[in-house]
């Protein structure tokens, strides 16, 4: 049974402590304390009512703290993403156009805000929603967050990646809140005839000293503008947050246990019929000739069969027949982009592109660990399929999908039709899940193809077998290592990660930077840009250089969660358990006498005293420990792990057994937790994906197709393999801000149970996930036709 630790859950919400605060809009006497507190700009902008803007400038991001004094004995330089990360990036991309992120009060005294992000699970709708009520004073079921449309006038504002929301959103959030509040209180004096500065506000209303309250609904007309006008105002002191930093539940979690949150296929769109593609056998294969079109049109529900470019689409008054349709397809396939690939030649390509390593070992003076990873190809398919809606006419477009780059699809989809952007509409819809597939528009790309190809609205949906099939993968890689050592010091540390060309063909957020990733040339210096800013070795290993090189274009990539930090962080942390042991030292004493940062070291010392590390175990069981570090966040890990013949031999049918989890301590420090509680959900899921990627979830690539082709044959942590033991630690602030956490733990937890999984057997693990090698513990699925029948009796898949 998982456990949590309580820290901070039992705080008052807004509505629960005093609730007042002193009018921090007109409030010029106190003196500013911190990033928060500085004065910022925001707008009141001339609508029917109160609706406020925030501008931001450069100076919201939080200045990079100088590295702590190193006290091992020959310190490295920063790397480039300690000086500037993917995270900072994103966010000083964004600022531009922060002003155009609007918050509106209605005459019920409802905030009301369209968030320029996709929630697909993180729960950013409710950590916005908490940041917006705490800096208004509202109670946070009185703010409103939906999914804004496309909108490309945000340029860089508009893409869900990099665990930048929140980092990105903090600040224009609560100035914009601060605004509005300021207005409110300006507001209240004219009625009241009371100055600014005696009144107060409590939960939605505003309060004068003699006991006289009016609600925001009642101000919110009063408080419009005619026209823009820019104001200066101060945030809340941090020290009177009183929904910050408490553990909240999520704002749409009762929609979601019962099955009213609304999704893509929720919808209902006029006409919007069910459709499906027939896809290849390979990946990426094209249509030659279809043999029976007319045979296909003709049987029951079926109202249109064409050709795209990705398939054969079928449309159809149900699902089911487009399935019966979609199996009835007699297709003449052309070649795919990876004909013929496999694991083995896929990895060959790898060995030949690695950069070499180039400091030598030198006999006599030091010794070196040398050390090569492999890690197989592994789905990104989140619980929702791949779907969209379109409704492609003549002269315009409209489109639902869940999609974390909708100005990149907007564009992209305006110009595959021939259509003026501004004819082209693209909603934004929540998700069940992305995992970075979303960063892609594929399913919204392919139903505006089949829409416009049919001239009908169309409700795509992707098979589950497409999805691990023809889907996007977390590219298969390898990363090879050496670190030479001597008198107990680590000299120099080398690696060299070599992988299966990335996708970012999604740019950062816009058509512009989408394009230049694709140019054959700059497709490689984005990858690099992005390793480079996203790689943080967090120890002291002197001279230290990590560096990425890519082959192969022929898959459908993408970044799924951590991007590169899940596999480079695993093969450095099993380096450094290597290490410790040839020169005896403790895995845990030398990580924390390396350790850069005094906030990583913390977490360590954290799992390290809650974890019991170093404790007895049994043969064939052992602990593993780890720390990660990334967008001004640091979570560290302590696994245990039991990799005994009683529990690796366990026969169980269609199912992979293998090692197990027993125990997971996490200390998480981001700076600032907005909701502990949505933290703790983020810590959780990382560690089932970390657990999934190192001992069990790997897709097996064969004749140019991969054959594992549902959820029942890709082996994500069962029930069976998620820790009894779970502790989630979420350290006291360390900063005025929050750091990243979206990704947070995956790299950790890998990192961790394959430290742990080395100990437990005496041997270090190079191949992930463990069990790849393994006979295949199911049947494929046939590829032609591509997906299976639907089923009709499910009687005899129950216990």
């Amino acid at each position: 049974m998982a456990r949590r630790h309580p820290v901070r859950d039992d705080h008052p919400t807004s509505d629960e402590g005093d609730g007042t605060a002193r009018s921090e809009a007109v409030d010029e006497s106190d003196a500013p304390r911190g990033t928060s507190r500085r004065r910022f700009l925001g707008y009141v902008l001339a609508a029917p009512t109160l609706t406020v803007a925030a501008q931001l400038g450069a100076e919201a991001l939080a200045p990079r703290q100088a590295a702590a004094a190193a006290p091992a004995l020959i310190p490295s330089l920063p790397g480039p993403a300690e000086l500037l990360d993917l995270n900072e990036l994103l966010t000083l991309a964004a600022l531009p156009t922060s002003h155009l992120i609007t918050i509106r009060l209605d005459e019920d005294g409802t905030a009301h805000f369209a968030l320029p992000r996709a929630e697909v699970g993180q729960g950013i709708t409710t950590s916005s929603a908490m940041i917006v009520a705490e800096e208004l004073d509202l109670p946070l079921d009185k703010v409103k967050v939906t999914l804004a449309d496309a909108r490309p006038e945000l340029l860089f504002n508009q893409l869900t990646g990099g665990s930048n929301t929140t980092y990105s959103t903090y600040h224009p959030l609560r100035v914009a809140a601060a605004v509005a509040r300021g207005r409110l209180l300006r507001a209240a004096s004219l009625v009241l005839g009371e100055a600014v500065g005696t009144l107060t506000t409590k939960a939605g209303a505003v309060l004068s000293p003699a006991g006289a309250l009016l609600g925001y609904g009642e101000l919110a007309v009063k408080a419009a503008a005619v026209s823009d006008t820019a104001v200066e105002v101060t945030l809340k002191d941090p020290d009177r947050f009183r929904l910050i930093g408490t553990g909240q539940r999520r704002v749409d979690a009762l929609e979601a246990v019962t099955g009213r949150k609304k999704f893509a296929m929720d919808l209902q769109v006029p006409d919007a019929l069910p459709t499906m593609v027939c896809r290849p056998p390979t990946i990426n294969g094209t249509v030659r000739s279809v043999a029976n079109l007319a045979e296909v049109r003709a049987m029951p529900g079926v109202t249109d069969v064409v050709t795209v470019s990705t398939g054969v689409a079928v449309r159809g008054r149900t699902f089911g027949q487009c399935v019966d349709a979609v199996r009835a397809l007699r297709v003449d396939w052309g070649p795919g982009t990876a004909e013929g690939a496999s694991d083995a030649t896929v990895l060959a390509k790898l060995r030949r592109a690695e950069l070499p390593l180039v400091v030598p070992p030198l006999p006599l003076l030091t010794k070196a660990v040398d050390a090569r990873f492999t890690f197989h190809f592994a789905s990104n398919a989140a619980l929702e399929t791949n779907c969209a809606i379109a409704d492609v006419r003549e002269d315009s477009a409209e489109i639902w999908g869940s999609l974390k780059a909708p100005i990149v699809a907007q564009e992209q989809i305006a110009l595959k039709l021939g259509l003026p952007l501004s004819a082209v509409r693209v909603h934004v819809t929540e998700g069940g899940g992305s995992f970075g597939r979303k960063l892609f528009h594929d399913a919204a790309h392919e139903a505006a193809e089949i829409s416009q190809a049919m001239g009908k609205p169309v409700k795509l949906m992707w098979h589950r077998t497409d999805d691990f099939r023809q889907g996007r993968t977390h590219p298969m890689s390898t990363s090879r290592v050496r670190a030479t050592y001597t008198l107990g010091e680590v000299l120099t540390y080398e690696q060299r990660h070599t992988s299966v060309a990335t996708d970012f063909g999604h740019g950062i957020g816009e058509l512009l930077t989408a394009e230049a990733a694709r140019l054959p040339v700059g497709d490689l210096a984005f990858s690099e840009t992005m390793f480079q800013l996203t790689q943080i070795s967090p120890y002291h290993l002197g001279v230290t250089t990590q560096l990425l090189s890519e082959t192969d274009k022929g898959f459908n990539t993408g970044s799924m969660r951590n991007i590169y930090s899940p596999n480079v962080r695993c093969a450095q942390e099993l380096v450094m358990d290597e290490l410790a042991r040839r020169m005896g030292q403790d895995p845990y004493a030398m990580r924390r006498r390396l350790m850069k940062d005094p906030r990583a070291r913390a977490v360590l010392d954290k799992v390290a005293e809650v974890g019991e590390w170093g404790r007895a175990m049994p043969a064939g069981t052992a602990q593993g420990i780890a720390v990660h570090t990334e967008y001004h966040s640091a979570v560290a890990m302590l696994v245990e792990i039991d990799c005994r013949p009683e529990t690796t031999g366990r026969r169980i049918p269609g199912a992979v057994t293998g090692p197990r989890v027993t125990k997971v301590v996490c200390a998480v420090d981001v700076g600032l937790a907005v909701n502990p509680r949505g933290l703790e959900a983020q810590m959780m899921g990382g560690i089932s994906d970390g657990i999934a990627i190192t001992l069990t979830s790997g897709l097996h690539l064969r004749d140019g197709h991969f054959l594992e082709g549902s959820w029942d044959q890709y082996f994500y942590t069962r029930q069976w393999n998620t820790p009894p033991e779970l502790e989630i630690i979420v350290m006291p602030s360390t900063g005025d801000k929050p750091g990243g956490a979206g990704e947070l733990a995956v790299a950790g937890a890998m990192a961790a149970v394959a430290c742990a999984y080395g100990r437990a057997t005496g041997t270090m693990p190079t191949v992930f996930p463990v069990n790849h090698a393994d006979p295949l513990p199911f049947t494929p699925l046939p590829t032609v036709p591509p997906v299976p029948a639907s089923p009709t009796d499910g009687r005899d898949r129950a216990l």
